[in-house]
């Protein structure tokens, strides 16, 4: 049975309607990212779970019990925002013990909690500071600590690492991590950034426009994206997604992808696409991931369908540990994630390989996944 569970649930503001239908369900202990551009509604949906928005339609149920119509403080809910929101005129141990001192917590127990909590955390040798006197890191370890120290049933998240700089994001990444692998804790994040969405959530939702485009496991939400919108959305770089024709000819399946110099690429269709067939002399969007397209010698051994193409070179972009390699097909840029040690300059033509296995197709007109 779910622990979290969200049920046909609307949110208007007036006419407006923000949240139009979200269904969504999260197992005990489970990692819940909710993911998707800026006004798309996830933090419209983490307030609502949290008792600070009131819903218009639907129900949301913690550990299988209806909480749609209680206060916040009776939710059992520990929030954590992107602001922080520390008294500064307190010490680190007053900031994370307060709530605790306000519900009449006896001053033993309450010190229990905070040197368990300081030593999860690693915040021991700050609890006498003031928040003035550390870092927006250690400042963020302080109001999770806050949260942790409650024991809630449920965790929400509202971006909490967009101050930080990007080092300082990867570090606290790994913080939330761990500490969700530490504490077993259910918890519910919001982030517009696809790569903590990736790297922390056991399950991930991606939203637009008020409206879940896809629910799933990350593996599942990268490599068999639903539409479009989630192909694009998610991945760094995104999903090369291109015009092609499907044909079908002696040799089965394939798509044409047109270039503006040479003849056009055929590439064979990976076996198990048959309702491509239905498609045949249409056009379709062809969309491939950048690690997908690689020099030969870098291609996936283990895969049943590769082609290979040569392809002028137009933009090199060495990355340390991949290089870029940025080509033109079907009308639209197209990136390559290549060896770092590959040898290959702008302007010259350069032989790719393209991993069919992982090749998907939409519908121009629907953005729908056809296979």
């Amino acid at each position: 049975m779910a622990f979290l569970e969200i049920s046909k649930l609307k949110k208007r503001y007036g006419a407006v309607e923000i949240l139009k239908g979200i269904d969504i369900e999260l197992e005990k202990g489970g990692f819940l990212v909710l993911v998707g551009p800026s006004g798309c509604g996830k933090s419209t949906l983490l307030n609502t779970i949290a008792g600070l928005e009131a819903i218009t339609e639907g129900d949301i149920r913690v550990d299988d019990r209806s909480i749609a119509d209680l206060h916040p403080s009776k939710r059992d809910i520990a929030m954590v925002f992107q602001s922080y929101a520390l008294y500064p005129n307190m010490t680190v141990g007053g900031n994370i013990s307060f709530g605790m001192e306000m519900r009449g917590v006896p001053a033993d127990e309450r010190k229990q909690a905070i040197d368990k909590v300081a030593k999860v955390l690693q915040i021991g040798h700050l609890l006498d500071r003031k928040p003035s006197q550390l870092s927006g890191g250690q400042r963020q370890r302080v109001a999770m600590g806050r949260a942790l120290v409650r024991d809630p049933k449920l965790f929400l998240f509202d971006e909490p690492l967009s101050n930080l700089d990007a080092k300082l994001r990867v570090d606290m990444r790994i913080e939330i991590k761990r500490l969700h692998q530490a504490t077993g804790t259910t918890i519910v994040y919001v982030t517009h950034d696809q790569i903590e969405a990736m790297t922390l959530a056991t399950k991930i939702a991606v939203m637009k426009d008020g409206m879940v485009q896809q629910f799933g496991t990350p593996a599942e939400i990268y490599n068999n994206p639903v539409n479009m919108f989630v192909a694009d959305f998610m991945g760094s770089p995104a999903m090369n997604l291109l015009s092609g024709t499907i044909e079908n000819g002696p040799g089965g399946l394939s798509v044409v992808l047109g270039r503006e110099h040479g003849e056009a690429i055929r590439l064979p269709v990976a076996p198990g696409r048959d309702q491509l067939a239905s498609h045949t002399g249409k056009t379709v969007v062809f969309g491939i991931r950048p690690e997908a397209l690689t020099d030969p010698e870098g291609a996936d051994r283990n895969a049943q369908t590769i082609a290979e193409s040569d392809c002028l070179i137009d933009v090199v972009e060495p990355a340390g540990s991949d290089t870029f390699a940025v080509t033109k097909l079907g009308g639209k840029e197209v990136v390559a994630r290549l060896r770092a040690d590959v040898r290959i300059n702008a302007g010259q033509t350069a032989r790719l390989a393209f991993n069919l296995d992982k090749a998907v197709f939409f519908d121009p007109q629907t953005e729908q996944r056809i296979a």
